[in-house]
């Protein structure tokens, strides 16, 4: 016999020890689930509880007259904070996104360095598996972090986040090599 008639015998022996299971678990007298749907019909319905009445928050509108300025200090000075906010430090939303910014930095991972024509890169991999070649100048994490150094052991990068006045500072931030 060849292998093909072999096969296709075992394939239809399988499907009808299959189809014999199966059978095996028809039943066609449903009475007990019948019994089961008519008693659960037959119980009253349960009470629903009304859902909870909703409080109307009371709105304040802020009128100046006679109050101060609360973006003033009580000596009625600017504070330092609103004056840093115009720094003049922002991230530049022109500039094309690279594929690492659309990963947080804390999951992505260092596992390595590479030399190649006097030029060294860093090997990242993300949660996704995927490993990535970084070089300084490059960009990844989701706060604008710009690569500023690559070592053996530590990846070094700048990142441009809100400094919860309106503006924006600058942090720094590393990547250790993973073990």
């Amino acid at each position: 016999m060849s292998m093909r008639i072999l096969n296709h015998r075992v394939l239809l022996l399988i499907s009808l020890v299959s189809l014999a299971l199966l059978s095996g678990c028809a039943n066609p007298n449903l009475e007990e689930l019948s019994g089961f749907i008519a008693e659960q019909k037959s119980r009253p319905p349960e009470r629903i509880e009304p859902l909870p009445e909703i409080r109307q928050i009371e709105t304040f509108i802020y009128a100046d007259t006679g109050r101060r300025n609360p973006f003033l200090d009580i000596n009625g000075e600017q504070t330092e904070t609103a004056s840093v906010a115009g720094s003049g430090i922002r991230p530049d939303f022109n500039r094309r996104k690279e594929e690492l910014e659309s990963f947080p930095l804390d999951s992505i991972r260092m596992v390595g360095t590479l030399e190649q024509i006097g030029a060294t890169w860093g090997l990242v991999k993300t949660k996704e598996g995927t490993v990535h070649k970084v070089k300084s100048g490059n960009y990844m994490g989701q706060n604008h972090g710009r690569i500023l150094l690559i070592s053996e052991d530590r990846i070094e990068l700048t990142e441009i986040v809100q400094d919860g006045s309106g503006g924006y500072i600058e942090r720094q931030a590393a990547l250790a090599l993973a073990e």
